[in-house]
């Protein structure tokens, strides 16, 4: 009668893998995941005249700040991608986590190993047990190849790789909130460096026109026309502008030394050209709020951190049951030094099981300690949203309210410039003092001033919008399958 082995090499393995097929359906145990419910406003508070976006108004992929039509921004932008060494740390984060990722799923396949350990061996005189008639030294030569496999009984592996995807898709949105940001930023500060160009103007003219008045009041105390308290009061408020503009001067330095650092250069070797205002007020429609949780890289971060960790919350759990793998050794032992003949093959094969008896309350404190993540995920998602929604209103508030104010500074401007003409002929007729020059310049300057204020805060504002939008960014943009390069 041929022997079991002889007749059915492999029942063993058959029956244990058909056994692990059957316990493996329905043994989840990770919470069932869902995305928390949030209030979602059907239209933005501060949206004057809202309607729902056309396709002419989504933002240009990628390349949003192409809205404002500066090329020399344009040029900036592009090296924010290649020379930002905080994005390049970000990039490098992400691809760990991606590689974190792909090391879970290995856990899908069986691990395969093969091993030789030929060696010389002596023993002892003493040994217990010893044979009357064994050698003292022999040759030891041992092949094996080895497999095991893990059974996903309790999801413990698919849990896992759900988690290190989740994680992995997480710090993907992460890098693109951080690129986001860098690129918002360097919007902000170019066009608070425009602002500072458009203050230069401003107090060069005013300087020019300082510099005049004071040669007509020179010219009329020569004549004794005008007393001595007029030249003082012309001369202080000529060197009060001339320290203005070097107060520009010196905040448009640190501003130009803020962008060089953006794009990875050394303010040594950086400089941007002094020009006049070229970014265009662009006209951004925020589309419906309900489009915004898909438009955010920080929110689908927030959220994909949330179902990692409640994925987690199944590995943990699985920890508490046993866990079965399959094994199987094979091999050639013999004390040559070429081993390989079938009388000399070695071979084993079955299950193995672990199950955890006391480890002192180890198991409850991790599955506690990753339900506790879950919530903080939770509550960290809805506050990404809750800032998210506040951040465009926020926007949409300063451009609206911002673009009434420039309006009326404007109107402020042409008034005091019409002041200045005015006092002025009437000092040169004689008619009045030089405080009152000195009271209608001032309005002049501090209006002008506002007006150039205000304009570059709602330039400010547009890319704050842009950036709380999401700079065209879409949650599809998430990689879908994650792997190690």
């Amino acid at each position: 009668m041929p022997s079991l082995r002889a007749a059915h090499p492999w029942r063993p393995l058959t029956m244990i893998a058909t056994l692990s097929a059957t316990c493996v359906a329905g043994c989840d145990l990770a919470p069932q995941y869902h995305v928390p419910v949030v209030n979602v406003p059907v239209r933005y508070k501060e949206a004057s005249e809202f309607q729902q976006a056309r396709p002419a108004d989504i933002l240009p992929r990628g390349a949003w700040w192409a809205v404002f039509n500066d090329p020399t921004l344009t040029a900036l932008e592009s090296q924010v991608d290649t020379e930002n060494p905080t994005l390049s740390a970000a990039l490098a984060s992400f691809q760990r986590a991606r590689a974190f990722a792909a090391e879970a799923k290995a856990g899908l396949f069986p691990q395969l190993s093969i091993g030789a350990n030929p060696d010389y061996d002596r023993q002892s005189d003493n040994r217990p047990l010893r044979g009357k008639n064994e050698p003292n030294e022999y040759l030891s030569s041992t092949i094996t190849a080895q497999a095991t496999y893990e059974v996903d009984l309790w999801h413990r592996v698919a849990n896992s790789i759900k988690a290190g995807k989740a994680a992995a898709q997480a710090s993907a949105a992460d890098l693109e909130s951080l690129r986001l940001s860098l690129h918002a930023e360097l919007a902000g500060d170019y066009a608070l460096l425009r602002g500072f160009d458009a203050q230069t103007q401003v107090l060069t003219n005013t300087v020019s026109a300082y510099r005049q008045a004071l040669t007509l009041t020179l010219n009329r105390f020569a004549g004794k026309i005008s007393s001595g308290i007029d030249v003082s009061r012309a001369e202080a408020q000529l060197a009060a502008a001339q320290a203005a503009l070097t107060d520009i001067a010196d905040r448009r330095a640190l501003e130009e030394h803020a962008v060089a650092v953006l794009v990875g250069r050394t303010p040594a070797a950086f400089h941007i050209d002094s020009v006049a205002w070229t970014m265009a007020q662009p006209d951004i429609s925020p589309g419906l709020p309900s489009t915004l949780l898909e438009r955010r890289p920080d929110v689908a971060a927030a959220e994909r951190q949330m179902q990692a960790a409640n994925a987690e919350i199944g590995v943990a759990r699985a920890a508490f049951y046993p866990t079965l793998s399959l094994n199987l050794l094979y091999g050639f032992q013999n004390t040559a030094i070429n081993p390989f003949s079938l009388p000399d093959e070695l071979w084993a094969i079955g299950p193995g099981l672990a199950m955890p008896l006391f480890e002192g309350g180890l198991r409850n404190a991790e599955e506690a300690a990753t339900m506790a993540a879950y919530r903080q995920a939770v509550g960290q998602y809805r506050q990404t949203v809750l800032t998210a929604f506040q951040e465009v209103e926020d926007a949409l508030a300063e451009i609206r309210l911002l673009g009434q104010e420039a309006n009326q500074e404007q109107e402020a401007v042409t008034a005091a410039q019409r002041t200045v003409t005015m006092t002025m002929n009437l000092y040169k007729d004689g008619a009045i003092n030089y405080l009152d020059v000195v009271v209608a310049q001032t309005a002049e300057l501090q209006a002008e001033q506002a007006l150039v204020n205000v304009r570059t805060r709602r330039m400010e504002a547009a890319v704050l919008l842009i950036r709380s939008l999401g700079g065209g960014w879409t949650r599809d943009d998430l990689p879908s399958r994650i792997a190690a390069r």
